[in-house]
């Protein structure tokens, strides 16, 4: 499986695609057109973001960080965050349940 084919490009638009589901977390694969975003929010998990394409401007508790291919980011549960895109961009979303 190559997870950069699981969720494909819209105009405008973010795609997600569930991989798996279960008591300890999820995984999914987003695909993000140039400038489309998730605004700020939180969530009870930690999460890991590996981009597999693009750029993108991940935003944690006020503090912006360029990401671009291959590179990891963690976002820790309960901490403000968002993501804006800078080039379409696609990436590997893991939430743990701790």
């Amino acid at each position: 499986m190559k997870p950069a084919e699981l969720a494909v490009y819209q105009e405008g638009s973010v795609v997600s695609r569930e991989v798996m589901k279960g008591k300890a977390g999820t995984v999914t694969v987003f695909a993000f057109d140039e400038g489309e975003g998730l605004s700020e929010h939180t969530a009870p998990f930690d999460a890991m973001v590996q981009v597999l394409e693009g750029r993108v401007e991940v935003t944690i508790d006020g503090e912006p960080l360029e990401v671009g291919e291959g590179e990891v980011v963690i976002m820790p549960a309960d901490h403000p965050h968002a993501l804006k895109a800078l080039t379409p961009f696609k990436m590997l979303l893991t939430l743990i349940k701790t």
